[in-house]
């Protein structure tokens, strides 16, 4: 039966939730930011947003995807 549940595994690979990335363009208190994640075998971009600001080259962790392109991030304790 596990052939068949391809699927679930599938749409879990491809969340960038959990994953660990640094951020590219600083993210205000007020808006986005951008962020670059390591993802699907690659490194992609995603729009970001922090509860605190968070500065260029900073190591954060993805803890909500927004939309397909848009995350929620908090920062790596150091």
């Amino acid at each position: 039966m596990a052939r068949g549940r391809t699927d679930a595994a599938d749409d879990s690979s491809q969340s960038p939730v959990g994953a660990v990335g640094r951020v590219t363009v600083p993210i205000p208190p007020d808006g986005p930011g951008e962020v670059l994640v390591a993802v699907r075998g690659g490194s992609e971009a995603f729009a970001a947003w922090s509860a605190k600001p968070v500065g260029r080259d900073a190591r954060v962790v993805v803890v909500d995807s927004l939309s397909a392109r848009s995350v929620v991030v908090e920062p790596l304790p150091s």
